[in-house]
C-alpha cells in the first residue's frame, strides 16, 4: 500500500502536465489551474524527497507525514476550487512553471 502511495505521488505531475498541454491552449483559466497544480505536485516531490533524506537524522519520521497530509488536503481542496471554477493558489510552493 506504501509504494502504490509513493509512486502516485511521484507520478502525480503527470496529470496536470497533460492537461496543460492538451486543454491549455484552449482556455486560460484551465491553463492557470494545471500550472499551479504542476508546480504544487513538483514542489511537493521535493518537499518529500527532502523529508526521506531527513529521515537518516530521524527528523523524517516526523516531517514525512506532515508533508503527506499536506498533499493530500490541499490537492483536494485545489480540485474543489477548480471544479467550481475559482483560481486556486497554493501555500508554500516553489514556481517552476510560468
Amino acid at each position: 500500500m506504501l509504494a502504490g502511495f509513493v509512486s502516485s505521488g511521484f507520478l502525480a505531475w503527470l496529470v496536470p502536465l497533460l492537461v496543460m498541454m492538451l486543454k491549455g491552449p484552449s482556455s486560460a483559466f484551465v491553463r492557470r489551474q494545471a500550472v499551479e497544480s504542476l508546480n504544487f505536485q513538483i514542489s511537493m516531490i521535493i518537499w518529500a524527497v527532502v523529508a526521506g533524506v531527513l529521515m537518516l537524522a530521524l527528523i523524517g519520521f516526523l516531517l514525512l507525514p506532515v508533508v503527506a497530509v499536506w498533499w493530500l488536503v490541499f490537492t483536494i481542496i485545489g480540485a474543489v476550487k477548480a471544479n467550481n471554477g475559482e483560481d486556486y493558489r497554493y501555500p508554500l510552493i516553489f514556481r517552476f512553471v510560468s
